[in-house]
């Protein structure tokens, strides 16, 4: 989970209660990757790093243009502020990838699209395996050519961005176990099912489908050793918030907890990542200060209600079947 709920404290304690933690790459500096993973290494045995995909189209600048004018006025009477015009943004990509040659990792698990062949030869030759996320058949064929090590299978029920290899598109809304069945029998490889897992009956489907292990985040957000931060926290434990998919935040589908600006945003927001995450980032560090959970992305998966505070290991023992 980028943005500050993984740390390297919650990764640790999840290799700790036996489980496989990864290390988010997103919206990290490669110098900051670099001393997270020092923190890391020095506790946990098996342990992975997400990265994200650079965004190969370049987005609408007018599209983006008229999403700042329209979100300018409330933002405004907050006291925040825009972020600059980025309409590119490769989040150190290049560098990251060396420093995983450099310093490899057990594995290296991949999102918003696929790496290149050279930069999949460069990290399975440094001795990581690879992992692929994929959100319907066509993306999990497509990743199957690379000759992965599995596929992180993640469905719409999933808390934050939606893994689509093409941002333009309307998401797949098939139920994990089935979207599980039809990426296993397509591509016969590995499989992680990911999305809207909240209990140990959830567990259970996912592995009846095929899949080799499950995926949660939404579960850790409450963890003592997550560093959600306390809007968020209160958001989820919230008896009355409820999830939906949206771009008004960063102009990728992603789910989160429903807020006024997205309700009234949403209709408005451009499929334009990085632009409008850009954009739209001093705005949230606002809400974040100022406790404002209208303006705030609360990103969090269809199991929400499930989320528990306590130990991370306790978390995911109780996910046991």
């Amino acid at each position: 989970m980028a943005g500050g709920p993984t740390t390297p404290d919650l990764v640790l304690a999840v290799a700790r209660g036996g489980s496989l933690g990864f290390v988010p790459a997103g919206y990290r500096s490669a110098a900051q990757l670099a001393d997270d993973l020092a923190a890391v290494r020095r506790g946990a045995g098996a342990f992975g790093v997400n990265l994200f995909v650079p965004e190969a189209r370049r987005v609408d600048r007018e599209a983006v243009g008229r999403y700042r004018a329209a979100i300018a006025a409330e933002v405004g009477s907050l006291g925040a502020e825009l972020g600059p015009e980025v309409l590119t943004d490769d989040d150190d990509w290049d560098a990251k990838v060396d420093l995983l040659v450099r310093e490899p990792v057990p594995w290296v698990s991949f999102t918003f699209g696929l790496p290149d062949p050279g930069t999949v030869h460069r990290l399975r030759t440094a001795g990581s395996r690879l992992l692929m996320t994929v959100t319907d058949v066509a993306e999990a064929r497509a990743a199957a050519d690379l000759d992965p090590d599995g596929l992180v299978v993640q469905s719409a029920a999933a808390g934050g961005h939606r893994g689509t290899f093409d941002q333009r598109r309307t998401p797949d809304d098939t139920a994990l176990p089935d979207l599980v069945r039809a990426v296993v029998a397509a591509t016969g490889l590995p499989v992680v099912a990911a999305g809207g897992i909240g209990d140990s009956a959830d567990v259970a489907l996912a592995l009846g489908a095929g899949a080799e292990a499950v995926a949660v985040g939404t579960a850790l957000l409450l963890a003592d050793e997550a560093g959600t931060r306390p809007t968020h926290r209160s958001a989820v434990a919230d008896p009355v918030s409820t999830t939906t998919t949206m771009r008004a935040y960063t102009g990728r589908v992603a789910r989160g907890i429903r807020t006024g600006f997205a309700d009234r945003f949403e209709a408005l927001a451009p499929a334009a990542y990085p632009a409008v995450h850009h954009l739209t980032s001093p705005m949230r560090r606002w809400a974040a200060a100022h406790d404002d959970r209208d303006h705030l992305h609360l990103w969090a998966g269809t199991g929400l209600r499930s989320a528990r505070p306590g130990p991370a290991a306790d978390i995911l023992s109780a996910l046991t079947p």
